[in-house]
């Protein structure tokens, strides 16, 4: 099954949504809902999980980095005001693609970059969680806020949050539904940096080119050892671990690698 056949045959595709740039062996995907702090409809959803779906068939782009239109908002969530005049009987198809959506996000080969340019509320907080690394803007905001709104967090919070930073911490922020600033996210290890005010694309880039410079199959062969890996028992991580690396050993990349070295020259991978 493919993922638009997930959703509902009248919801609209809209590319403007979503806008899409490629920048060498980066891509950028950017919510472009900035009036409503790019919070995400059924139709951005669609446009979205498209996206990834082709991202995913594109080996070429060794990172992609996910941002928000504007320097307000990485994304609010939910769009409040879609639910509200929602269908009782729509509601469920809404949550499995928001569901969907973050789960797609997690299982793209390549790495992935939260680009957190300000608030990022409930849905987004749980976007940013879906990614493998986030780099914060200096005012960036973050929380887990649904219990304010009666309902917890639906889409994959409850489970990626106390993975990340650990159980009581992520009870604490669920369960009160307050808000954290960009310090206390990169104390608790909710962010991996905090950009310098004005430099949160620069800052951003720099990961991700650090990322882009090694080489593909082995980067993507490591994102899979630590993410299926850390959910089995050690001695069965272990044992994955090295089917991962096996990945590596027939690669001329490899032996790229070695020749550079040899060379005293920087390597030119081809992710192959």
């Amino acid at each position: 099954m493919g993922v638009l056949d997930q959703f509902p045959s009248d919801v609209p595709d809209q590319p403007e949504l979503l806008r899409v740039e490629r920048e060498g062996d980066l891509v950028w995907l950017t919510i472009n809902r900035p009036e409503v702090m790019n919070c995400l409809s059924f139709p951005t959803l669609r446009r979205m999980r498209t996206q990834l779906e082709e991202l995913a068939q594109d080996l070429s782009v060794r990172a992609v980095l996910i941002t928000g239109e504007g320097e307000k908002a990485f994304c609010a969530g939910a769009d409040l005001k879609e639910r509200k005049s929602m269908p009782a009987e729509r509601v469920p198809d809404f949550v499995r693609n928001i569901r969907g959506l973050m789960d797609d996000v997690e299982a793209l080969p390549q790495p992935t970059i939260a680009v957190v340019n300000g608030f990022a509320f409930g849905g987004g907080t749980e976007l940013l969680l879906a990614c493998d690394l986030r780099v914060v803007s200096a005012h960036a905001k973050l929380g887990l806020t649904e219990v304010s709104l009666a309902i917890i967090p639906g889409a994959g919070g409850t489970q990626r949050l106390p993975r990340l930073i650990g159980k009581s911490r992520a009870k604490d922020l669920i369960l009160t539904g307050r808000r954290l600033d960009a310090e206390e996210a990169e104390r608790i290890g909710l962010a991996n940096r905090i950009a310098p005010e004005g430099a949160l694309r620069e800052t951003a880039l720099e990961v991700a080119n650090s990322i882009a410079a090694n080489g593909p199959v082995a980067v993507r062969a490591a994102k899979a050892a630590i993410d299926q890996g850390v959910e089995m028992p050690q001695e069965k991580g272990l044992e994955f671990e090295a089917k991962c690396y096996e990945r590596t050993l027939t690669t001329k990349d490899r032996l790229e690698a070695l020749a550079a070295f040899s060379e005293k020259r920087k390597p030119v991978f081809a992710g192959e």
